[in-house]
């Protein structure tokens, strides 16, 4: 027991005793004891009273010296009041410098909580996207910046997931914006300027999309004369530099109508929904427009011929077509190709695998960019530009759909495309229009 319990229990006791003591000799104990055990509670409420005001007007003189209960209250209450102090300075400092480097950052920082309302923001926020650090404290961050996509990203909290939005300052410039997790039930919208970016984009897509256009005049041209060369008969020893230029020619006019649908497609939005793509048909055209080739591995297919989705139609084609076409080029004869489409829980999913050469890891990443070959020299032979996978990915993401590669060397690659829940219908067999997916 710790001292001054002992002092202030044996003072207790010892004012008790005495009490009684004294009314004892005036033949009432009893009345001796309450008196005694009144004054006690007396000193105590006056100690209680005396202790409050000291905390209303902060003078603690009267219990800054002695060893007395009370005396020990004011020391321990001084000693977690000091500290708390400290840790309040310590705090603010801490908070101070967390303002400064945040202040110091080019890009927009919104720290956000679970409602998505704003705890606080930094200076770079106020001028992208007109935070008002103070006034919009607590306040909805999607109620001040109000895009549908935006909203999305908040709801769902993908960190690795980021979108372009209109600037709400200035008008025509953008605004990326990236959710990633910051403290205990917070995270944290990440501003960038985007709008260079974006203009350098668009001037490269039209460069690309007015050169392309331009020069299918004159290679239409030079085809044309080429083609009337190959049927001269008197042009016999030219026969196979002509043969060469067609085939060049025909390479060219292919690399052209693929950049011309790669800067159609990064230029378009999202895909409507309003068409159904019977995509289990699409899979079998096109296992019959190439099985009839010569020296093409087998193709198998297994399609689900109930499950379409909503998207266009010539696209969808398109990432079948590529995909195929890319497994026959770097599959040998007697290998297999694999086609399936099938329900992938509430999604549906497009596979195609093949038993080819196979991707080495470290060029996974890099294979849906523009002109990206693996092995240029066999591509550059058997047609391949380098374009295919690209116009894949940019059809995907039109349809929010997603591409995944898994590749061994030496024993194949499949490529996946899954598509959401929100464009997948299945037609249902007792009825005359299709369902929508269920979860």
């Amino acid at each position: 027991m710790p001292h001054v319990w002992r002092k202030l229990l044996g003072g207790l006791g010892a004012l008790l005793a005495s009490g009684t003591a004294i009314g004892w000799i005036y033949g009432r104990p009893e009345i001796g004891l309450l008196v005694a055990a009144l004054g006690a509670l007396g000193w105590h409420v006056y100690k209680l009273l005396a202790f409050d005001r000291a905390l209303r007007t902060q003078d603690f003189e009267a219990f800054r010296f002695g060893d007395g209960i009370w005396e020990q209250i004011f020391a321990r209450f001084a000693f977690h009041s000091e500290r708390s102090q400290r840790h309040k300075l310590r705090y603010r400092q801490l908070l101070k410098e967390i303002r400064k480097s945040t202040d110091a950052m080019p890009d927009g920082a919104v720290v956000i909580d679970n409602e998505n309302q704003i705890v606080m923001c930094n200076k770079a926020a106020k001028l992208l996207a007109g935070l008002r650090p103070k006034k919009d404290r607590g306040q909805r961050v999607d109620n001040i910046l109000r895009d549908p996509e935006l909203t999305e990203l908040l709801r769902s909290g993908d960190s690795e997931r980021s979108i372009d939005i209109a600037s709400p300052v200035r008008v025509g410039d953008w605004l990326n914006c990236r959710v990633v997790p910051y403290g205990v039930d917070q995270k944290m919208l990440v501003l960038r300027d985007v709008t260079e970016r974006l203009r350098l984009n668009k001037m490269r897509r039209d460069f690309v999309a007015n050169a392309s256009h331009e020069l299918r005049s004159p290679l239409t041209v030079i085809t044309g004369y080429l083609d009337s060369l190959a049927d001269e008969e008197g042009l016999s020893e030219w026969r196979i530099p002509i043969t060469q230029m067609q085939s060049q020619a025909r390479r060219m006019n292919m690399i052209i109508s693929e950049l011309l649908e790669l800067s159609r497609l990064e230029s378009a939005g999202r895909a409507g929904t309003a068409n159904l793509v019977d995509v289990a048909a699409l899979v079998a055209a096109t296992r019959k427009a190439f099985a009839s080739r010569q020296g093409v591995a087998e193709i198998r297919t297994e399609s689900d011929p109930d499950l379409r989705i909503r998207g266009n139609v010539t696209q969808i084609e398109s990432v079948i077509t590529n995909l195929v076409s890319n497994a026959i080029r770097h599959t040998d004869a007697d290998g297999v190709i694999t086609v399936r489409w099938e329900a992938s829980g509430n999604a549906a999913a497009l596979t195609v695998e093949d038993t080819g050469e196979g991707i080495a890891a470290e060029h996974i990443p890099r294979v849906t960019e523009r002109f990206f070959r693996v092995d240029r020299g066999r591509s550059r032979d058997d047609g391949g530009v380098g374009l295919g996978l690209a116009i894949v990915k940019h059809i995907l993401s039109r349809h929010d759909a997603e591409l995944s590669i898994d590749s061994v060397v030496g024993e194949g690659s499949t490529f996946r495309c899954k598509f959401p829940r929100a464009r997948v219908v299945v037609a249902s067999p007792d009825a005359e229009e299709p369902r929508s997916a269920r979860a």
